[in-house]
């Protein structure tokens, strides 16, 4: 696999693993973060997969978000994230709460939602809204949208600081307008159950790792 030194690069390494973490962790190798050469990442001259990942999450066909590891950082195949909305969604511990769900209807009538809306919303700290918000993307109810390059200073300078929206996953990525005749829209419904769901994604990160242990495996998929 090619060194990560350009957003195409990075797009591609992650539809190679299908599922994979923004940065390192127990398995080595299994990040965005290992397979970017040093001179790449975040220096002053190259703000490297810092910024290149809001190509992917406009790409249209990578879900990126706090879902991996009780938290962090992780982009995943729309194909990949389907199952893992199907097993995650059918455990007790990732149903959402009643302060949840207040931002799940907002999203439901005006499609997308910031940390500062979450905030004005809700009545909470920017630390509060960032963990609702983070909790519900590991439910995978909640999912980047869109991150906006922010300009500061008098010249207007981008030093990678950026504002990110987030609205549920089936608004991003289903397909619900039928542009001709034949056409099948793309749908995060799974055909499996959340056990075979489980597996599959056990053995997406297998193929692309080795024969990483089930006790790691859990840690990775929460």
């Amino acid at each position: 696999m090619p060194a990560v030194r350009d957003p195409e690069r990075m797009q591609e390494l992650i539809h190679t693993y299908q599922l994979i973490p923004f940065f390192a962790n127990a398995v080595p190798g299994f990040s965005v973060q290992e397979h970017t050469p040093p001179e790449c990442w975040f220096t002053q001259e190259n703000l490297g997969p810092w910024d290149w990942k809001i190509a992917c999450v406009q790409s249209g066909d990578i879900a990126y978000g706090k879902f991996l590891y009780g938290g962090k950082s992780a982009f995943a195949t729309v194909d990949v994230y389907r199952e893992l909305i199907n097993w995650r969604r059918s455990l007790p511990k990732y149903q959402p709460n009643d302060q949840q769900r207040i931002v799940l209807d907002y999203l439901k009538e005006n499609g997308s939602i910031t940390v500062s809306q979450v905030r004005s919303l809700l009545g909470m700290t920017k630390a509060a809204a960032d963990a609702l918000l983070g909790k519900l993307q590991m439910q995978t109810r909640v999912v980047t949208g869109d991150i906006m390059r922010v300009y500061r200073g008098p010249d207007l300078t981008y030093s990678g600081w950026q504002r990110s929206s987030f609205c549920a996953p089936e608004a991003l990525f289903e397909d619900l307008d039928f542009p001709f005749p034949g056409f099948t829209p793309r749908t995060l419904k799974s055909s499996l159950t959340p056990a075979q769901s489980l597996d599959f994604l056990k053995e997406t990160i297998r193929k692309a790792c080795g024969d990483v242990p089930d006790k790691t495996l859990m840690k990775i998929l929460g």
